[in-house]
């Protein structure tokens, strides 16, 4: 195929497909990676074709016609029926302005090919009032992302010539296998629906324990706080005992009378403990030191309890926003198949206005 006598007028780039002849609803990619497409003007026929080449083969070789539509199915991806070709074509683009830009320009094209059939049928001189020969070629696009399998949608052929028996049953058929098509996604729809109720019913129960934990854990440091003022409170008596009988009766007293008083005490002592026959209670000094000691094992153990409880409480909040995100994951997926729902059924909508 040679294009020595045409002049391209417009030019992008994208991802390239053709509806499955077999099936009629499956999108077959020309390639892996995205091509170049282009509008090419014939001056000496007069006519406006898109073209797209891959390797050494032409991939797109459409004649624009004035009943040609271009139809967009979704941010990224439009599609176009030739009839002549017998074929539907399919593009998927970086960005949707990316895709903007070649729908303008196929209405423009659209549009300057019926002013030309116009003036060839009336014997006019052809020329090209829409577009201008001296167009100039637009750069091709980067690719930013590649429109894969994710942007196929369903086929509804969109034909040029006037349906005939065979196409309005090929087209009956297809109004069919659509309604198949909304009904799985009404399946699918109400089971992510049902997914999302439970996420929801397992994030409050999540709630729950956490506000569960948090008071305990508010009750634990109560406990230990009320446990540290108990044996402040200790030490501060130990440090405040009330003075003996030798400090009672005056600073002039000199060493060897208190020693005398204390070896008296000791007799007395020991005469006690003849006179009794019972274990003797302990002292004072003996029952502070075991209180204090069973105070601060109790005080490491709740504070043991305490740690376990803000790491029990950290990961009630580490789950909690797992199930959070899992929510939000869930309902973007729900509006999106909303929204291919909702394009599904004014495609069928459009479809069933269309047919006899």
């Amino acid at each position: 195929m040679s294009t020595a006598r045409e002049q391209p007028i417009f030019s992008t780039r994208a991802h390239v497909f053709q509806i499955d002849p077999a099936t009629k609803r499956n999108w077959i990619p020309a390639g892996k990676h995205a091509l170049t497409v282009s509008y090419f003007y014939d001056a000496t026929r007069n006519v406006y074709r898109i073209i797209s080449i891959g390797g050494a083969k032409a991939i797109i070789n459409s004649t624009v016609t004035p009943n040609m539509t271009f139809t967009k199915t979704s941010q990224k991806f439009g599609q176009w029926a030739d009839s002549r070709a017998n074929t539907v074509y399919g593009l998927g683009f970086a960005s949707e302005q990316h895709l903007t830009q070649f729908a303008e320009k196929f209405q423009e094209v659209k549009e300057a090919a019926r002013l030309a059939r116009e003036k060839s049928q009336d014997g006019g001189e052809l020329t090209s009032p829409a577009l201008g020969l001296p167009a100039h070629q637009v750069p091709p696009s980067p690719l930013v992302s590649a429109n894969g399998p994710g942007d196929e949608k369903l086929f509804r052929s969109q034909s040029a010539d006037v349906p005939g028996p065979a196409e309005r049953e090929r087209l009956k058929k297809m109004l069919s296998e659509g309604s198949v098509g909304e009904v799985q996604w009404e399946a699918e729809f109400f089971a992510l629906q049902d997914s999302n109720n439970k996420l929801a019913g397992a994030l409050r129960e999540a709630n729950a324990a956490a506000a569960q934990w948090r008071q305990q854990l508010e009750a634990q440091r109560a406990e230990a706080e009320r446990l540290r003022q108990r044996v402040a409170e200790l030490e501060a008596q130990a440090a405040t005992e009330p003075p003996s009988g030798s400090e009672k009766e005056g600073p002039g007293q000199s060493l060897e009378q208190l020693e005398a008083l204390v070896q008296t005490k000791d007799q007395e002592i020991q005469t006690l403990k003849s006179q009794t026959s019972g274990p003797r209670e302990a002292p004072d000094a003996t029952e502070r030191e075991e209180t204090q000691q069973k105070v601060q094992t109790r005080n490491a153990e709740l504070e043991h309890q305490l740690r376990a409880m803000e790491r029990s409480l950290e990961e009630a909040r580490a789950e909690r926003e797992r199930a959070r995100a899992e929510v939000g994951r869930a309902a973007q997926l729900l509006d999106v198949r909303l929204f291919e729902l909702s394009e599904l059924r004014e495609g069928l909508a459009r479809l069933a206005e269309g047919a006899p």
